[in-house]
């Protein structure tokens, strides 16, 4: 059997959903005793448990404008961590050759794309391609690019597109 790791430690966010009190115990408590001290301290920090997973979870709205995702991203595997950020580029009709559209960020000299994905699809055909795109015999690509001000797609697979999206995300260090 292979070897399984603590899967606990590898799933993200979780908050246990075993803290639960007997309610009868609770109207039965002295408020000066140092057992609804105990009570107070164990729900603060179980509260505070529910705050940093919250915090913490992937979130996915996709929109137009810089949205912050959960995502915690280690600089250089440091403990320098950083939030991430996404934006939804709708890049439009794609024909053969390039095609620049505005992605609406003020990009600094401190930002590092994480992510640069897509899709394009023409809905005439139902073919649809994933962005960027390599092909089989390496002549048919679709590069994507991001400069400070635009996404710029290079269409050269010979398919022409009706409708494409390019999801970003950065960071900011």
């Amino acid at each position: 059997m292979p070897y399984v790791t603590n899967q606990q430690n590898h799933t993200g966010s979780f908050v246990p959903t075993t803290n639960v009190w007997e309610v009868s115990q609770l109207y039965d408590v002295d408020v000066k005793s140092p057992e609804f001290k105990e009570l107070l301290v164990r729900l603060y920090q179980n509260v505070n448990n529910i705050a940093l997973s919250l915090n913490l979870k992937e979130s996915s709205l996709y929109t137009t404008y810089e949205f912050v995702t959960g995502d915690v991203i280690s600089i250089n595997g440091s403990d320098d961590l950083r939030p991430g950020y996404r934006t939804f580029v709708v890049t439009g009709a794609l024909g053969a050759g390039v095609t620049s559209i505005n992605h609406n960020l003020y990009v600094g000299p401190s930002w590092t794309w994480i992510e640069i994905i897509g899709s394009a699809t023409n809905t005439t055909t139902l073919v649809g391609y994933p962005l960027p795109f390599a092909s089989a015999t390496g002549t048919n690509n679709i590069q994507v690019t991001v400069t400070a001000t635009q996404v710029v797609i290079n269409n050269q697979s010979g398919v022409t597109f009706t409708n494409s999206y390019v999801i970003l995300k950065y960071i900011k260090t």
